[in-house]
């Protein structure tokens, strides 16, 4: 069977590297050099704790293996099963964890509150105050910036796998076939669309004006090495507000009695950090729904978050090396994992992972696989 991807991003790399795991041959196409989208553009999070019970985090349970698996082939990608803490203050914040560790899931999560000491046992860098925190041991996290780079450097050692850079994918030419702005055809027996937030052109096209996906847009920052490990990814209790998993009745007195910061309820604010593979920060971060995006950046959210971290930590925040925005593509429908249609005979479109593209690519492009007969 012949395979064209396009698009270079995490989802698209994931659906190239099942194909060919599958003896498939594949031709994946990118209209950058390389992606430059949300899948570089994200904290490296393999996050399983927020999920939502049933589908999604029975997906991220998929998408964890089988990133542990790749991880061992391919040491490029960082992986490492580094776990979270999510430390809380206070009865109200307190309650909504004591409710994910109650969850008939919280196993399956590894989830399990622990007392500050314990917290700090397990990552010393929290010399904040809090209450206590709560543990997922099966997050994990991977290097966002080079992770697809690895996983082209191992596929590019197969001789059923072709890379082509700077062209973009015009149209539809026929069953399994399309034609890029350098007017070469690429005929095979499937073509999987893997565009991430790019749903105007040729996407509007096929799947028409009603697709159900909204654009997302983000701010993030990372600092300089930290100087000591942060041996555990981190969030803050907004996080709550903002993952399905803790949906309680907890949860809703938290809302009702504990009024998000200012700024963070402008923003739509959390807080994850991770600690990148040179000791700095990745921080972040913000969410806009609304059109047209802002062009710019706004610093309040980095004050905030820096506050945020600041308080955690104990410490002031090294010097903040790079900030950016970033636009992925988040399904409209809060139950679906990502939205995959046939849009032509031999054509799929596969978008809308939302804020788990990085986390669930890997299982995601395992059910297109098998649902394709790959």
């Amino acid at each position: 069977m012949r395979v064209t991807v396009v698009g270079a991003g995490v989802v698209g790399t994931m659906h190239a590297w099942q194909a060919v795991e599958r003896g498939h041959e594949v031709v994946q196409i990118e209209r950058e050099a390389e992606a430059r989208g949300a899948s570089l553009r994200n904290f490296g999070q393999i996050w399983v704790s927020g999920r939502a019970g049933g589908e999604e985090l029975a997906t991220a349970l998929r998408a964890r293996e089988l990133w542990e698996g790749i991880g061992a082939r391919v040491p490029g990608l960082g992986f490492r099963p580094n776990g979270s803490l999510t430390p809380v203050r206070g009865d109200l914040e307190l309650a909504v964890a004591e409710a994910a560790v109650a969850r008939e899931d919280a196993a399956a999560r590894g989830h399990k509150l622990l007392t500050p000491g314990e917290a700090r046992a397990l990552n010393p860098a929290l010399r904040g105050e809090f209450t206590a925190a709560l543990y997922c041991e099966r997050d994990a996290a991977v290097e966002p910036r080079t992770a697809q780079l690895a996983l082209r450097e191992e596929l590019l050692k197969s001789p059923n796998y072709t890379f082509l850079p700077g062209r973009e994918v015009r149209e539809v030419v026929g069953a399994g076939a399309v034609r890029d702005d350098h007017g070469d055809v690429h005929q095979g027996d499937a073509v999987v669309l893997c565009t991430g937030a790019w749903l105007g052109g040729l996407v509007r096209a096929l799947a028409g004006p009603d697709l159900p996906v909204r654009r997302v847009r983000l701010q993030m920052m990372q600092t300089n090495p930290l100087g000591e490990p942060l041996t555990t990814s981190v969030a803050d209790a907004d996080s709550f507000r903002y993952y399905p998993a803790y949906a309680s009745d907890a949860l809703d007195a938290l809302n009702a009695g504990q009024a998000q910061a200012q700024t963070a309820a402008a923003h739509r604010m959390q807080l994850l950090m991770v600690q990148r593979a040179d000791g700095g920060l990745t921080i972040g971060d913000t969410h806009e729904y609304e059109h047209p995006f802002a062009f710019d950046t706004v610093e309040d959210p980095y004050d905030h978050l820096t506050e945020v971290v600041e308080s955690l930590l104990g410490r002031p925040l090294p010097k903040v090396r790079r900030r950016w925005a970033g636009v992925y593509a988040q399904c409209t429908d809060p139950g679906r994992v990502v939205h995959r249609q046939q849009v032509r005979d031999g054509v799929w479109l596969v978008t809308g992972p939302g804020g788990r593209g990085m986390t669930c690519s890997p299982a995601i492009a395992e059910t297109t696989a098998n649902e394709l007969g790959w």
